[in-house]
């Protein structure tokens, strides 16, 4: 029944399942029912017999009357029959009615007339249709009373009952059948209405939610699923928008380099290019290299939707910030670093965590001002970069670890827009976050917290999360 069951509609699953319990439920109802009337119409019948057996087995007119062959109806007895087993001088067995179908008598009722049995009852089929028997002693001993009675009557009431309750029975299964297949119907309406509004938008793309209704699992379902749509749309979006970002973004570059191509070709093909002007054409061509590959790396970085095997070890926070340090010193020779560290180890990729930095420092430095000093501070595992330049304005704050986002200010200057985007990840990946703001001295400053410790020892169950920005936390702002 397995997978044909389940190649059948929802709905009439349902139909039909309730109509089994209620049809298996209404058969054994309707069977204890007929198997408690049965036993209990047979338990009357019996005792009436024996009450009226042994009532008369009290007086000797009847074994009289008896004797002398008078009928059962003349006695008022006419739905009984009568008879005596005398076990004095053999076995006898006397009976009346002798025309009709005889009953048949034994050991039971012999055993009774012999007094080894107080009574007897027991059931005798006969042509003329089966009788309740039973034999009581009398006061002559060694003699027994019988009656016995015919069942047809209560057989005939047996057959009526069983056959209502058999009818009665089937429209109860019809009527749940019925029933089932209209709350099916009805209550599967929402389980529908979401088919089909799946069955659009995977085929349309469209991504609109369905109207909720209730607050039954069904609307809880609907509303799962408008919540699914959400972020599904919410992801298309972020994805459009990163292609039409990165498709700008990589334009600019391409386009500078292939012109500084052209007019190095040109040039050659003329032969009126300098030296000075060859070499400044060539290193023009390779700053571009540089910052597109960056621009690669960088977009790669934030795109993919699975994250690379990565070394996960205890670190000094401490010793990445100087390194990071000396390496954006030899690109900003001419503005001072004011570092101030203190051990802190983390738990996390060295790689990462120093790119991180390194992105920091290298914000401050395109935004310091010509012998600008930029202030690098770790304590208790918050980094501090600080630098003098213009500082962030209210409406870029929200905004500033956003994905290719640009300020006003910063379109003209080189850059991608990701290097935040990327602390903001590595920050998430680690446990962490990074918040944005002023410093003392009226530029931007940023905080790099990680959990962590002073001491190297004391890092083994430091966090370590590879959510993607997508699916981790806001940063505190």
């Amino acid at each position: 029944m397995g997978p044909l069951h389940y190649r059948r509609s929802l709905a009439s699953r349902v139909t039909l399942l309730a109509g089994l319990a209620v049809g298996l439920s209404v058969a054994l109802v309707a069977l204890a029912g007929f198997v408690t009337v049965k036993l209990q119409m047979y338990s009357t019948l019996d005792e009436s017999l024996l009450d009226r057996a042994t009532a008369a087995a009290q007086t000797n007119t009847l074994s009289g009357l008896t004797n002398r062959r008078v009928p059962s109806w003349a006695l008022g007895a006419a739905d009984v029959r009568i008879g005596f087993i005398d076990a004095r001088n053999g076995v006898e067995i006397v009976a009346v009615d002798r025309g009709e179908s005889p009953v048949t008598l034994g050991e039971p009722e012999i055993a009774v007339a012999r007094g080894e049995r107080e009574s007897s009852v027991r059931t005798d089929p006969t042509d003329d249709g089966r009788f309740r028997v039973v034999a009581v002693p009398t006061q002559e001993p060694g003699v027994a009373l019988v009656l016995a009675q015919s069942l047809q009557s209560t057989e005939q009431t047996l057959e009526r009952l069983g056959l209502v309750l058999t009818i009665f029975g089937l429209l109860g299964v019809l009527g749940a059948t019925f029933a089932g297949w209209a709350v099916a119907r009805n209550g599967l309406r929402p389980v529908r209405r979401l088919t089909l509004a799946a069955e659009v938008i995977a085929r349309t793309e469209k991504l609109e939610p369905i109207t909720v209704e209730g607050n039954d699992e069904i609307a809880r379902l609907a509303s799962a699923f408008n919540a699914m749509l959400a972020a599904l749309a919410a992801s298309r979006d972020r994805q459009r928008q990163l292609v039409a970002d990165a498709g700008h973004e990589l334009r600019t570059p391409l386009t500078s380099l292939r012109t500084n191509l052209d007019l190095l070709v040109q040039a050659d093909g003329s032969g009126r290019l300098s030296d000075e002007s060859r070499a400044e054409l060539l290193a023009d061509v390779r700053f571009q290299i540089e910052e597109l590959t960056t621009l690669i790396g960088d977009l790669v970085e934030l795109a993919r939707d699975e994250d690379l095997p990565v070394t996960v070890e205890p670190v000094d926070l401490a010793e990445i910030v100087d390194r990071a340090v000396e390496r954006v010193r030899r690109r900003a020779s001419s503005l001072e670093f004011d570092v101030r560290t203190a051990p802190w180890w983390v738990t996390g990729d060295p790689a990462a965590l120093e790119r991180a930095v390194t992105n920091l420092l290298d914000n401050a430095a395109k935004w310091s001002p010509p012998l600008g000093t930029v202030t690098v501070e770790l304590t208790d595992g918050t980094l501090l970069v600080a630098d003098e330049g213009e500082g962030l304005a209210e409406e870029d704050l929200p905004h500033v670890f956003d994905r290719f986002y640009r300020s006003k200010a910063s379109r003209a200057l080189p850059g991608s827009g990701l290097g935040l985007a990327i602390v903001r990840q590595v920050a998430q990946r680690h446990g962490g976050s990074v918040r944005a703001g002023a410093s003392r001295a009226g530029g931007a400053a940023f905080w790099f917290t990680l959990p962590g410790s002073p001491g190297s020892d004391r890092v083994e169950g430091a966090a370590w999360t590879s959510a993607t920005p997508d699916s981790a936390p806001a940063p505190r702002r």
